[in-house]
């Protein structure tokens, strides 16, 4: 059977080089010693508006990293085109070690549904910070109380999901749970995950698809009902963990959003190694732990090679599930 968790685990890489401080060349590149050195600022895109969840991981990471450095990091919020606009402004960076993208699952999905000029091949991936899974979730008053139940129901049924986009999580979680089950759901779009809720508390849709982070107070207060978590595993977070995963109700799917960030393609690999190595410098700081916990993601760290090894499968499993 096709493997539907789109979920691989990475390697960490053991042990960091000491990191160069913020130089003032006259552009990025190597120094004397043939060693990497940012010069002057570096610049941060998140190819998504302001306040979301790109927007959010993207600041954090440019913080981040920041610290660790010493080099300043100007976030810059190229939007439009679901991604496709700011990747595409990226793609032009070639070569510049001074230029950071805050990727995530778009980068994928855009080419398999788009007409767009670049692949995950065309950069240089540098870390994947960890994983944004995603909660099904009704209204209180719903009759369904698991995954398991809306499934049967679908069987006979017409069951209506909320989706925001046709490369969105939650479409792509639709998508998975309807391959995995055999069943199908009607599907009303929105254009934001926050007229996704609205959409679920009018009454309009039976079901969505959300991260935890953006319902935790509806969840908490009792306005939205989980009934699964599509996860590897059941969360650690206090308010989330008696929320059984899909798997543990007979439905193998787990989906993730991953978060990290990319270089330009064409880079040295004096360059990739100095971002690589901030990356891991990051990932024991307090701010990395901070902007884990504080959206409610899961810890799954890994870097280049490794980094490009989960894009590879996860480009095999949306491909089969977004690709005609």
């Amino acid at each position: 059977m096709f493997n539907r968790k789109l979920q691989f685990t990475g390697l960490l890489a053991t042990g960091a080089l000491a990191l160069s401080a913020c130089g003032s060349a006259s552009e990025a590149g190597e120094s004397a010693d043939g060693s990497f050195e940012p010069s002057g600022d570096v610049t941060m895109t998140v190819p998504f508006g302001a306040g979301g969840g790109s927007d959010l991981s993207g600041r954090a990471i440019a913080g981040g990293l920041e610290g660790i450095t010493g080099v300043n990091i100007n976030t810059v919020n190229r939007e439009g085109g679901s991604g496709a606009v700011g990747y595409s402004q990226f793609l032009a960076e070639e070569g510049n070690g001074n230029h950071l993208l805050a990727t995530e699952t778009a980068m994928l999905a855009l080419p398999i549904t788009q007409d767009v000029e670049f692949t995950y091949e065309s950069f240089t991936p540098i870390m994947k910070l960890g994983d944004d899974y995603t909660i099904v979730t009704a209204a209180p008053d719903s009759p369904f109380e698991t995954c398991a139940d809306l499934v049967d129901a679908a069987k006979n049924d017409r069951v209506v999901a909320a989706v925001s986009g046709s490369t969105s999580l939650d479409e792509i979680v639709f998508t998975l749970i309807e391959q995995e089950a055999g069943v199908e759901f009607d599907r009303v779009p929105f254009e934001s995950g926050s007229e996704v809720v609205a959409g679920l508390l009018g009454g309009q849709v039976d079901v969505i698809s959300v991260n935890p982070g953006e319902v935790l107070g509806q969840l908490e207060a009792g306005s939205l009902k989980p009934l699964c978590a599509v996860a590897e595993e059941r969360y650690e977070y206090e308010a989330l963990a008696d929320i059984e995963t899909a798997a543990e109700q007979g439905i193998d799917v787990a989906f993730a959003q991953f978060r990290g960030f990319i270089a330009p393609g064409g880079i040295s690999e004096e360059a990739k190694q100095y971002w690589i190595d901030a990356a891991k410098e990051f990932e024991k700081s307090e701010a990395y732990t901070t902007y884990i916990e504080e959206n409610l993601m899961q810890a799954n760290a890994s870097y280049g090679d490794e980094f490009v090894a989960y894009l590879e499968g996860n480009n095999a499993d949306l491909t089969a599930v977004l690709g005609e």
